[in-house]
């Protein structure tokens, strides 16, 4: 794990009554206390799959076996609904049913944009977009001290895994890309904006928008070669973990994306020259002016890291931008 750094969060039981959250064996809405918002939680079983395309390009080869450990994803991607009260502390203490916590209003928050981050394609119900990997994490460190449940971003064995949904094929559906307009809002079919989440069908395990509509940060740093050390082996919970500001591995495709970007096992790199409108010098360490095609998705691991691990993952500070 990451060396840990920074000041030491409050840490709350996970298994207490502090955490408020309805779970069954499939899926759990988690409440984010003090509000009236919610999201929900897919469960996610562990096991092996073969990570990779032997069709795809390079950086997708060899395929090879992952093994997993069980996990919950997001149902759907972070939308603007859940992530805005982060983004802005009087719309936080707005929705807020009572006073903040002194934990939640010492949390670090993203500089204001100078746009309009939603790029008119809308925010209700709609997924947050154009924040830099560092904001994605900072965002699951506002959920933690907020909700007492660790999240966190996924690895990218994390996010293939659960996009297959079981499935080898190009898709958690199958090869058949006639179909992809029934699964994800593309360049086909998406009028180049973002659309409502949970508005095409679910993959098999009941994430929807798996493919398409914004893609999705994962955790680990891109190597165009990370593959090749697993060939003949099988990796175990394998992740690239992140010491340079670029590049970050990316997945799922987006609504300006065409459908080969679409593919489970496709992979793609965060780009500085995202950062070209800013006139920050050095360049803002929370955006992506000319990134309103990317967004998160969150993980919470069934094994839960240790306080060190957790402090570590949320306190690493900011690379500073060129």
């Amino acid at each position: 794990m990451l060396k840990q750094t920074g000041l030491f969060i409050t840490f709350f039981c996970l298994f207490s009554s502090k955490q408020i959250f309805a779970q069954n064996d499939r899926s759990y809405l988690q409440l984010i206390s003090g509000t009236n918002l919610s999201f929900s939680m897919q469960s996610i079983p562990g096991g092996n799959f073969e990570m990779g395309s032997k069709d795809g390009p390079e950086d997708e080869r060899p395929v090879h076996q992952v093994k997993i450990d069980p996990f919950w994803m997001s149902t759907f991607e972070v939308t603007w609904d859940i992530y805005e009260p982060f983004l802005y502390k009087d719309f936080e203490v707005a929705k807020n049913t009572g006073p903040l916590a002194p934990e939640v209003d010492a949390v670090t928050r993203p500089t204001k944009p100078y746009l309009d981050m939603t790029f008119g394609m809308g925010k209700e119900n709609h997924p947050a977009l154009a924040m830099t990997h560092y904001n994605a994490i900072q965002f699951c460190k506002w959920l933690y001290v907020r909700t007492g449940v660790f999240y966190r971003l996924p690895t990218e064995a994390e996010w293939e895994y659960a996009s297959r949904a079981g499935s080898n094929a190009a898709y958690s559906f199958g090869d058949d890309v006639t179909k992809l307009g029934d699964e994800a809002w593309f360049k086909g079919n998406s009028d180049n904006k973002t659309h409502e989440v949970g508005k095409k069908k679910p993959n098999a395990w009941g994430l929807y928008d798996m493919h398409g509509n914004v893609a999705e940060w994962t955790f680990d740093q891109y190597l165009p070669n990370f593959y090749q050390q697993f060939a003949g082996k099988t990796a175990d919970n394998p992740v690239a973990v992140p010491d340079k500001l670029y590049p970050h591995s990316i997945r799922g495709g987006s609504y300006a994306d065409d459908a080969a970007s679409l593919r489970a096992a496709a992979r793609s790199a965060s780009d500085p020259a995202w950062k070209q409108m800013d006139p920050q010098i050095p360049k803002s360490n929370w955006w992506f002016p000319e990134a309103p095609f990317i967004g998160i998705r969150l993980v919470r691991p069934v094994k839960l890291p240790s306080r060190a691990e957790i402090n570590a993952y949320y306190n690493e500070p900011p690379i500073e931008d060129y």
